[in-house]
This record gives structure tokens, sequence and C-alpha cells, in this order.
């Protein structure tokens, strides 16, 4: 909210080095049958799922207007591994700048990194443990 207040959205449009989050990519959550559930999601709430499973919900970027940004709305199988350590049914995905510094800094104040970062087309990710002992990813766009 103070961001919002002092005109600061965490963008990196004003070239700000700063490692930290800048927006939310992504809600994933656990069902005991992801089919039938996105289903009564298209039925009764008019959901549109991608050819992953998933809902983008687009927005523009509030710096760069041309840019159009996505949160993935995505349901996973109750068995699914992808949670793990945690033992939480749900996981936010953060969309951030300067993956590399944040994990350095996160590290340096004793934060659980599970594993290395993993590159794709379309960003950087990595994933770390809260307080509570849920699982965070961390995504970096590759068009950042």
């Amino acid at each position: 909210m103070e961001a919002q207040q002092n005109g600061n959205n965490n963008s990196d449009s004003s070239g700000d080095a700063t490692p930290k989050v800048t927006g939310i990519g992504g809600i994933f959550f656990q069902s005991d049958n992801p089919a039938e559930t996105r289903a009564w999601y298209a039925k009764n709430l008019g959901l549109e799922f991608n050819d992953w499973g998933g809902c983008g919900f687009d927005s523009r970027n509030m710096d760069k207007p041309e840019k159009v940004d996505s949160l993935q709305w995505t349901l996973f199988k109750k068995d699914s591994d992808y949670f793990q350590p945690s033992k939480k049914e749900f996981m936010i995905n953060y969309r951030v700048q300067h993956l590399e510094a944040l994990l350095e800094r996160l590290r340096g104040n004793g934060v659980t990194i599970i594993g290395g970062i993993t590159s794709y087309d379309f960003g950087k990710f990595a994933h770390i443990l809260d307080a509570d002992g849920n699982k965070i990813e961390l995504w970096e766009p590759s068009d950042n």
C-alpha cells in the first residue's frame, strides 16, 4: 500500500536494480480432480483454460502500457510433488527482478532455497520456503 501511495508499483522501468518482488505471476493449488474442478470454474465462473490447464489473467504494465503481463491460475493433482517440501495445498508465484541478486540476499538472511535456478524461454525460476514452510516460486520473466 505504501508503494502505491508513493507512486511506485515495483516495476523495473526506472532502471531500479533492487532485487525484489514486482508482482504476482501465478496462484497454484492442488485438487483431487483438476479436470472436474476446471470444468466447474469454466461453467460457473467463466474461466477459460489454456493448453497447460491454467487460466491466464492479463493486464497492462503500468510503466510500460504496451506490455501485457499475465497472472496464471493453475490446478495441480493432489499427489503432485511440485509443492514439496511444503505440506500446503497452494503455492504463490511471485514475479521478481534480478533473481540471482535476490537469491544471494535471501541466502544471507538464512532463507531456505530449494534447488537452483531453472531457465526456460519465458524466464528463470527458483523456489524458497517462507517462515511458515510454504513453498514460494520466484519468477524473473525473460522480457524484463
